[in-house]
């Protein structure tokens, strides 16, 4: 099939899967990675933060938000200065796996680019970031 729409779907599919198959043994879900990495990047952001952040609708990050804290890998807590908001910050759990889950989604990247060139590789990363540049003008 030549749909771009298609194989983008099918690349997702591919790099989660990838990914699973790895955070499995770390104890974390493949949908549960940007928001650990916007957290390692800066604890205690706020939801609203999150969504910005991350583009995803407010239903599924609060689903995950949910799993992640009963799974012992965030917890939230009252927001210093707005009491409608709380902060989500991280467990020392999810930063024990920090490194491990980082160099998962390295080995699933190199896992999905395997046989291409290091060139090949930038130029589809560039592509697409471009691809999804787009898309979220959409």
């Amino acid at each position: 099939m030549e749909s771009a729409t298609y194989l983008s779907a099918l690349l997702a599919k591919g790099f989660s899967k990838s990914l699973a198959n790895r955070a499995n043994a770390l104890g974390f879900l493949p949908g549960q990675f940007p928001v650990l990495v916007e957290l390692w990047n800066e604890d205690g952001l706020t939801q609203r933060e999150l969504l910005d952040r991350l583009d995803i609708e407010q239903a599924t990050l609060a689903n995950t938000l949910s799993r992640m804290e009963r799974d012992g890998l965030v917890v939230r807590s009252p927001h210093p200065r707005d009491r409608r908001a709380t902060c989500i910050h991280l467990t020392e759990r999810a930063w024990t796996i920090r490194e491990p889950a980082l160099a998962a989604a390295r080995d699933a990247d190199q896992a999905l680019f395997k046989g291409f060139r290091r060139f090949e590789k930038e130029l589809m990363l560039e592509y697409i970031r471009w691809a999804v540049d787009n898309a979220r003008k959409l």
